[in-house]
């Protein structure tokens, strides 16, 4: 039988990771339960189910399980947590890296000039930023945005477990080195994992160019519009005609 909800399906995940991931796993599908729980006591959307309502699960994750996070060496210099955004039904996740200083600021994911090329992608593609959600590998901004470091992917990898576990989304699109070798466990080159096919959790997941990547390199946005494309495909959705992207 399926998993019920999106806490029976992370307690799923546990026995994929080390002893000590699985029990920060465990831990926090303990934490969200708990919260969940006094939620649907009383102070929750009425009209949600509490235990299968992914907006429900999303807010108290966010607010009850991360609230104001000190578990890693992040916290004493971010401005605030960047959680994630977008819709919690969305059947395409975008997965990016952390977030930098416009993000730090505004508390959303992927809103600098990066993440102003990613909208003109998601409009490329004939969506809104609204269809689809957005979050990071970590949730707080590294100082001069330098590279995440292993023990703060370490610290945040679970919560990113737990936004994906709780949308179910269709297909996964992992933008850039530390997004896909993080999501896939592995440390091949994101030159080498893009444009293949990939599998996290059984999701489909697609590899591809991190939009500040484009930036510096804007001969490879046709590369990743074939990423885009294969997307649409696995979707189920139309590819819209080239002249679209020509603003990308």
């Amino acid at each position: 039988m399926p998993p019920r909800s999106p806490f029976e399906r992370l307690g799923r995940l546990v026995d994929n990771f080390s002893p000590g991931f699985s029990a920060q796993v465990e831990e926090l599908r303990r934490q969200m339960r708990a919260g969940l729980d006094q939620a649907g006591s009383g102070q929750a959307d009425p009209q949600a189910d509490p235990a299968t309502d992914p907006a429900t699960a999303l807010a108290q994750l966010r607010n009850e399980t991360i609230g104001d996070c000190r578990r890693c060496q992040l916290a004493p210099t971010r401005t605030q947590v960047v959680f994630g955004v977008g819709n919690p039904r969305a059947a395409l996740v975008f997965v990016g890296e952390a977030p930098g200083a416009d993000e730090d600021a505004q508390g959303i994911p992927f809103v600098g000039r990066a993440g102003q090329l990613l909208t003109k992608i998601i409009e490329a593609m004939g969506l809104r930023r609204d269809d689809i959600y957005i979050a990071n590998i970590i949730k707080c901004r590294p100082p001069g945005n330098r590279n995440p470091q292993p023990d703060e992917i370490a610290s945040c990898e679970p919560f990113l477990i737990a936004q994906l576990d709780i949308i179910r989304p269709k297909v996964i699109c992992a933008l850039g080195t530390f997004a896909a070798q993080t999501l896939l466990k592995t440390k091949e080159p994101i030159s080498r994992l893009r444009g293949r096919w990939q599998a996290y959790q059984g999701i489909p997941l697609m590899p591809t160019y991190h939009p500040a990547y484009l930036l510096r390199n804007p001969n490879e946005k046709e590369t990743v519009w074939k990423d885009v494309q294969l997307i649409l495909t696995q979707l189920g959705l139309p590819v819209p005609p080239r002249a679209k992207t020509k603003k990308v």
